[in-house]
């Protein structure tokens, strides 16, 4: 009995470490998908500062501002496909979250449903009637 508790107990810790551990990954995913996403924005805000002037200065400014303007775009795809890894990546993490809860919930169970059987036998043991002892005197 007490060596099951002990084995319960000791899974339920693991299991709760492990839960706090998936969901500390599952945090630092959803910062990085913020991260991307706010980069994304920002390149996205300078492409937008970079549209042709309504009086441009001269063929140089012109062919800068379309190089920039390229660079920016090659920037903004790549942003996009590591908000799209990010995002995976969160998925990814939410998944073991909801795998690490649900075993830790299998424990929480097993511990709850031994502790409903001791308390049976516990109850049980309290409707036995005490052994009757038989007393033999010996000769008077």
């Amino acid at each position: 009995m007490a060596d099951r508790k002990k084995t319960l107990d000791r899974l339920l810790r693991v299991r709760s470490l492990q839960l706090n551990l998936v969901r500390a990954d599952e945090a630092r995913a959803q910062a990085k998908l913020d991260s991307e996403q706010h980069l994304r924005n920002r390149i996205a805000a300078l492409a937008d500062n970079v549209a042709p002037a309504p009086q441009p200065s001269g063929a140089l400014a012109l062919m800068a501002a379309a190089h920039f303007r390229d660079r920016l775009q090659q920037s903004a795809e790549a942003a996009d496909a590591r908000l799209h890894v990010a995002a995976q990546g969160l998925e990814r993490a939410a998944a073991a979250t909801r795998d690490a809860k649900r075993d830790q919930t299998a424990i929480e169970k097993l511990i709850e449903r031994e502790t409903a059987e001791q308390v049976l036998r516990a109850i049980r043991a309290l409707e036995e009637p005490p052994p009757v002892r038989k007393f033999r005197h010996g000769p008077c």
